[in-house]
Order: C-alpha cells, then sequence, then structure tokens
C-alpha cells in the first residue's frame, strides 16, 4: 500500500507546480500588459520598470496562492469534499511550514523587485508592494480574513485590476491620470470574473467552512448572474474607453473574445453541480488573458 501511494504522488517539480497554480498567473500579466500598452500610448515605456512590474506582479501571485493554499487548509474551507484542483497543504503533498516557506520566500523577492521599482519612481511604490502584500495575506489569514467575510471579489478587482494597471503604468511614466484607471477597469472585471466562477463552484463547501463569500451571501442563482453582469461589465467598460474617453476603437479588438465569453457563461448558468465548473474557471481565466492582451494592443495604437 505504502508503495502505491509513493508511485501515485506527484514529484517535487509537480508539486511546487501544483502549490503555485500556473493556471492562475494570467491575473498578474494582464494589468501589466494593459499598464505597459498605456505606457507605450502615451510615450513613456521603459522597459527595466515594465519588467520589474510583470516579476513582482507574479511573484505577488505566487505568495497569494500559497498563502492561501495554508489558510483555506486551516480553516476548513478545503477538505476531502473539495471539488477544485487539489491542494498541496490539504492533500499532503507539502507541509504547512514548507507552503509558508514558499509564500515567504515568493514575498521577499516580490519586495526586491518593488526595491528597484521604488528607486525608479519613489516611495508610492513601496505603499502599494507594502498594502499588496498585507492584502494577499489578509485574504484568508490572519485574525479577520476578508475573502471569508464576502470582501474578496472587492480585494480582486482593486488589486489585481485598479492598482495592478495603474502600478505598472506609474512605475514607468511617474504619473497617473483618469484614463489610466478607466483604462483598468475592464481588466478589473475581467480577472473578478475568474473569482465569481470560483466561488459559485465552492458555495457548498464555503458555506459548511464558514467562509462566506460574496458568492454564498447572494445564493447559487444571484452569484450565477453577478458572473454574467460583470463580464458583460467589463466589454460595456472597454467599449466606453473609446465611445467617451480619448480612446481609439481599437479598444474595441476586446471585443473579439466574445465568443470564447460565450462558454463559461453557459456552464454558470446551467451548471446543477460545482465539479462541473472547473472548465468554466479555465475558460475565464482565458478569456481574461486574450481579452487583456487584446485591450493593451487596443490602448498602445
Amino acid at each position: 500500500m505504502a508503495e502505491a501511494l509513493s508511485a501515485a504522488r506527484p514529484g517535487p517539480v509537480r508539486v511546487w507546480l501544483l502549490a503555485i497554480r500556473p493556471p492562475t498567473l494570467s491575473a498578474a500579466v494582464v494589468p501589466v500588459l494593459v499598464g505597459t500598452g498605456l505606457a507605450i500610448r502615451d510615450d513613456v515605456f521603459d522597459a527595466g520598470p515594465a519588467a520589474a512590474a510583470m516579476v513582482g506582479a507574479l511573484l505577488l501571485q505566487v505568495g497569494a496562492n500559497l498563502a492561501n493554499d495554508v489558510a483555506d487548509f486551516r480553516r476548513g474551507a478545503d477538505d476531502e469534499q473539495r471539488l477544485g484542483p487539489p491542494r498541496v497543504t490539504q492533500q499532503g503533498m507539502l507541509s504547512e511550514r514548507e507552503v509558508t516557506a514558499g509564500a515567504a520566500v515568493a514575498f521577499a523577492l516580490a519586495a526586491l523587485a518593488g526595491i528597484y521599482l521604488a528607486a525608479v519612481a519613489g516611495w508610492p511604490v513601496i505603499a502599494i508592494g507594502l498594502a499588496s502584500i498585507g492584502a494577499a495575506v489578509a485574504y484568508t489569514a490572519g485574525p479577520w480574513p476578508y475573502g471569508y467575510r464576502g470582501l474578496g471579489d472587492v480585494f480582486v478587482f482593486v488589486f489585481f485590476g485598479l492598482l495592478a494597471v495603474a502600478g505598472t503604468y506609474f512605475v514607468q511614466a511617474g504619473e497617473l491620470s483618469g484614463e489610466v484607471v478607466a483604462a483598468a477597469v475592464p481588466v478589473a472585471l475581467t480577472v473578478t470574473a475568474i473569482l465569481n466562477v470560483n466561488n459559485v463552484r465552492d458555495i457548498d463547501t464555503d458555506r459548511r467552512a464558514g467562509k462566506l463569500t460574496l458568492a454564498v451571501r447572494l445564493g447559487r442563482r444571484l452569484a450565477r448572474w453577478q458572473f454574467v453582469a460583470t463580464l458583460a461589465a467589463a466589454y460595456v467598460a472597454a467599449a466606453a474607453l473609446w465611445l467617451l474617453g480619448d480612446f481609439p476603437g481599437c479598444v474595441l479588438l476586446s471585443w473579439l473574445t466574445a465568443p470564447l465569453a460565450a462558454p463559461p457563461m453557459r456552464a454558470v448558468l446551467g451548471s446543477e453541480d460545482g465539479l462541473s465548473l472547473n472548465r468554466a474557471l479555465r475558460e475565464t481565466a482565458r478569456l481574461h488573458l486574450v481579452f487583456g492582451l487584446l485591450l493593451a494592443i487596443g490602448v498602445a495604437v
């Protein structure tokens, strides 16, 4: 029996990849692409800060994933009835100490990127970096984990949308404008939609664990429509950049992803079990990536 379990256990590289959750890293990549596209548009593109922003964003996402893995296990949100991809702490692939150490290393490396960016763009970068690390940890850990109180959607919208795009632009331009924040809104909405799917899938297990996400508070029916409304709002926000702002019609390139939005919308509205939403989650992450890439191209020209 022990030999069978050992044979089935993934190798260390595979285990750490499971812990890091590569499919989620598009949430870090997209806002940096859009912020950099805005910098190109305004003739302030700077390759060094742009690259450091990308590295820092990826490391913050990795650290957040690892911290979340441990915290959800400790609070009972990840148990044997979990419907999503395997979590390494819950399944005993890595110890709590190992995953916590991995999160600390990721955050420390992100801080190094932040030091360089602070030297380039000043103290606001330090404030944004510290707030981002604190928010990533407090999402599911600490005395008042706001992800357990229905505020996770707000966190993702602000930190993985508005702040990430604006911060990427700021470290290259040294200033911000209302147009930069407006261009961040579609990104903030599509990344929030990823969390929406995740929380709709996990309604039952989250409710049992006392994790009162917005989906749990709204109930399954309203949470499903929240997802649809969030994605629809992303397309409206992208169009508004052209209709109401000073952006070219090329921002409507993002609308080419509409066919990619249809399958996860149908799945979320029609699914009867959480397990079937794993595919919808992957499809929404892919939509976020392609939507963001096309939006970045659209704002850059």
